[in-house]
């Protein structure tokens, strides 16, 4: 950002606006301190823009400022939300739920949410504490809300929180309500906001509502013979401590297992995670106290969730005993598997059922449906969309039975609509259980999957362009890939081109086809003749481009081949980012 005398004027014109009385002591005091302050470097960050109200609320750096998370800016968000909800329901008697997870200022912001909402003559369930994303999408259908607000800034790191908007299906605001909403914070000002509480319209909810999710989690179990004949499964659960940390054991001991051990560090409740770097299951490092804990018990499995409790994180031995940390390809992989081949083997399958998965995650998952005669979907990256898929196939009479996403979210049951780590985790625990039933790991589990659909090797490139400046080259990057796309990929024709703009499908010899989806998207898509597949996007939420890379090798043979069959793959996607000059 250009440090000039103009910026800094400007940012310290709208940062005088916040000495007023409309704002308390101590923010007063932290935006003095940057006034007083030679180096206007945090001045800057703070002011030179409003944070975004984006697609799935907010989410940015904790402190005072336009550009940062805290009271004001929440209460901003709340009331433009409450607007909308009160113009969308015209009336009706509202109501909504709110809940946060274990981040610094989450109680304070849930409890400033409740105010504003209450204010506002719009009932609120508020949860006594901490609670799971899942449960949130739960309370909001099973209460009969119209919409939810979860504070929570999911896996980023100590210094964020944020705040996600849900609809009255559960799901995460989709349009037309995601712009609507959009338009009515953008027109609240500070003096707008109804602080001023009305306690009566303020439910608290707690363990009533704890005792009924875990009821419904139980919804996503296939096969409890096999957990009873499998129930000390030697299982190590960490909450990375966060809101899983009651529910997931609670949960687990419900399907009927008894060997659960937990990662006593990580069951602290504390917003600044004082073990991990970054609370992200998906960080090799975030596991190492739980494969710790793992080896000195000798358990089967290790398993996370994200603060938020709505990822999840798997290990399990190799063959050579060792951990392994699974990818979020791999668990959505054997999540879909398990689910079709064992319902199926159990007669639960009855032809209306289907399973979706974005359009970056593995195309295994379409082999494994396709070959069992199950009905998949592909949808955008982001769990709305999975959410979404779910309420328009309801109508036509459909059942889901499970969808998921690369990114480490899986949701094996319809009482929820979003990312359900808890449900998943049990789920998981269920294969294990299953596979040692049958004389496997969960790791024989993902080779004899691998043998029976071919290898598949996914990473994700992720080139990071900060600033204006990277911003435009992004853009000018997607713009480019669209005038010149690539004849092929790592040596390999392509064959197919998909770009999600123009929703148009694009064969090698120039046929194209109109893509049914259900708006349009900044993805660009190559299939090529080997089976190689790489997606392009930009990121919505941060300063990079990201490259979803696939390959496959249907020579794969069982467990020895593994090895070799990695290392060709690290070399074929070498050798596609040579080809995307990367």
């Amino acid at each position: 950002m250009e440090n000039n005398a103009q910026l800094i004027a400007q940012c310290e014109a709208r940062a005088k606006e916040w000495l007023s009385p409309a704002f308390d002591e101590e923010t007063r005091k932290e935006v003095q301190a940057m006034l007083d302050n030679a180096d206007k470097t945090d001045l800057i960050d703070a002011f030179y823009r409003d944070l975004e109200f984006g697609t799935g609320g907010l989410r940015g750096i904790m402190g005072a400022g336009t550009n940062r998370m805290n009271k004001y800016i929440v209460g901003m968000a709340t009331q433009g939300f409450a607007n909308y909800i009160l113009k969308a329901f015209p009336g009706k008697q509202c109501s909504v739920v709110v809940g946060h997870d274990c981040r610094n200022n989450g109680r304070m912001f849930a409890e400033s949410v409740a105010d504003i909402f209450s204010a506002n003559g719009i009932k609120v369930y508020l949860f006594e504490s901490l609670r799971p994303t899942p449960e949130i999408s739960y309370a909001i259908r099973h209460l009969g809300c119209q919409a939810g607000v979860n504070v929570t800034a999911s896996h980023n790191p100590r210094e964020y929180n944020g705040y996600k908007a849900y609809w009255d299906d559960g799901a995460q605001v989709l349009a037309p309500h995601d712009v609507g909403i959009i338009a009515e914070v953008e027109k609240v000002k500070i003096s707008d906001v109804k602080w001023q509480a009305n306690k009566d319209l303020i439910i608290p909810i707690g363990g009533e509502m704890d005792w009924d999710y875990i009821q419904a989690v139980k919804e996503a179990m296939v096969d409890q013979d096999v957990i009873l004949r499998q129930k000390d499964l030697n299982i190590v659960y960490s909450p990375m401590h966060g809101t899983g940390r009651v529910i997931v054991p609670m949960a687990l001991r419900s399907w009927g297992f008894q060997n659960i051990h937990v990662v006593p560090e990580q069951m602290v409740i504390d917003g600044n995670f004082p073990t991990v770097v970054s609370p992200n299951p998906e960080n090799a490092e975030a596991m190492t106290l739980g494969m710790k804990l793992g080896t000195k018990l000798n358990a089967d499995l290790v398993i996370a969730s994200d603060p938020d409790a709505d990822r999840l994180a798997i290990v399990c031995r190799n063959s050579k005993g060792e951990w392994e940390i699974l990818n979020g390809n791999q668990t959505c992989m054997m999540f879909s598997w398990y689910i079709i081949a064992n319902k199926k083997k159990l007669g639960q399958l009855k032809g209306n059922e289907f399973i979706v998965k974005t359009i970056v995650t593995t195309e295994v998952i379409a082999e494994i449906a396709k070959k069992n005669q199950v009905e998949y979907m592909d949808c955008y990256t982001g769990f709305k969309w999975i959410a979404n898929e779910i309420r328009v196939n309801e109508g036509k009479k459909k059942k889901y039975i499970g969808g998921g996403e690369e990114s480490f979210g899986f949701l094996p049951y319809d009482k929820v609509r979003d990312k359900d780590s808890p449900a998943a985790i049990c789920l998981i625990c269920e294969i294990a259980a299953w596979a040692r039933d049958n004389g496997m790991t969960l790791y024989d589990l993902l080779m004899n999957i691998y043998k029976e659909y071919g290898f598949s090797k996914e990473v994700t490139i992720n080139v990071v362009r900060p600033g204006k400046s990277g911003a435009d080259e992004i853009k000018q990057m997607m713009t480019d890939f669209r005038a010149n796309p690539p004849k092929d990929l790592g040596g390999s024709k392509i064959t197919l081109q998909k770009d999600f703009q123009l929703l148009e499908a694009k064969t090698a010899d120039g046929a194209v086809k109109p893509l049914d989806m259900p708006a349009k998207s900044n993805v660009l898509q190559w299939f090529c003749e080997d089976g190689t597949k790489v997606s392009v996007r930009p990121s919505g939420t941060e300063p990079k481009i990201k490259f979803y890379t696939e390959v496959k090798d249907p020579s794969f043979k069982g467990a020895a081949d593994y090895e070799r069959c990695l290392k060709a793959a690290e070399q074929k996607i070498e050798a596609i980012k040579k080809s995307l000059n990367l």
